[in-house]
């Protein structure tokens, strides 16, 4: 009944969200290669493929250690893949490297085995020391 069609000044602007990037192609969760547009001190300015959406590693996002988390260690033209972890309020995609490395991580675990699956570090260690002691 009520057929509507909103429109914005945001899609015209360059590297706005488009349909098919902001709402079709990328989705929560997804595994992307981003460009490294700037950076700055509270993070990464990135861009998907070569016109594709703009978006923003914060700088707790860059890395699972603390020493990772640093924006000076990047530079601008940079390639490197992250996870898309959802939109802000403008529809502009927020990444993580740090989500993209856990997530690998994982996949491997599934893959090659999982810590319950076998021994852990300590057992083997206890192991070791017990038959050093002997």
């Amino acid at each position: 009944d009520k057929e509507r069609i909103s429109l914005g000044m945001k899609q015209l602007e360059k590297g706005a969200p488009t349909e098919a990037a902001a709402g079709g192609s990328l989705r929560r969760g997804e595994t992307v290669t981003v460009t490294v547009l700037e950076v700055r001190d509270g993070g990464l300015e990135v861009q998907v493929g070569e016109d594709g959406a703009t978006g923003f590693i914060k700088r707790s996002d860059l890395g699972r250690d603390r020493d990772e988390q640093r924006p000076d260690r990047f530079q601008t033209g940079q390639k490197l893949d992250a996870m898309v972890t959802g939109f802000d309020r403008s529809k502009k995609p927020t990444f993580s490297i740090k989500a993209y490395q856990i997530a690998e991580e994982k996949q491997a675990v599934e893959q090659y085995g999982s810590a319950d699956s076998g021994a852990s570090l300590g057992d083997i260690l206890g192991e070791a020391l017990k038959k050093q002691d002997d």
